[in-house]
């Protein structure tokens, strides 16, 4: 994908990214109904991004997606959310978020990027490379566990 910049989020992104995560959540319909219920769900803590463990993709000056990293206590790094404008799904924008992250996590010694994902998101997330291992329950239902080896 030409001119996507991808770079570590600012604090004063905060909000608007919130915003993105919602816009991307309610655009999965069997998301939807959950996400209205539960408004709480859509939060980007401050600390994460202050760690510089958000990363923002740009394309044209404007924020198209972006997706977080945390560290784990086994070796292993955690994809904690990765959001996509909706207007730009499909064109390459979370395979390019996916890579960068497996890359920071790679840069930082961990041995796996993993993931819990929707359900509807398993062909974005094979596509990328990760492997399923699992399901584990969330607040919202099942999710799927993956992971991709480094």
């Amino acid at each position: 994908m030409n001119n996507v910049l991808i770079r570590p989020a600012i604090l004063s992104e905060q909000k608007a990214l919130e915003a993105l995560q919602l816009r991307a959540s309610l655009s999965n319909a069997g998301d939807r109904e959950a996400l209205l219920a539960n408004p709480d769900a859509i939060e980007l803590p401050l600390a994460q991004i202050a760690a510089g463990r958000v990363f923002v993709a740009e394309r044209d000056g404007a924020i198209v997606g972006f997706a977080a990293v945390l560290p784990r206590n086994d070796r292993e790094t955690e994809l904690d959310g990765l959001f996509v404008e909706p207007n730009t799904w499909r064109e390459g924008v979370g395979k390019m978020l996916a890579e960068y992250c497996a890359g920071v996590a790679r840069a930082q010694g961990s041995a796996a990027l993993c993931v819990v994902g929707n359900p509807h998101a398993q062909g974005f997330y094979m596509a990328c490379g990760f492997k399923l291992i699992g399901t584990v329950e969330t607040r919202f239902g099942a999710g799927l566990s993956l992971r991709k080896m480094l």
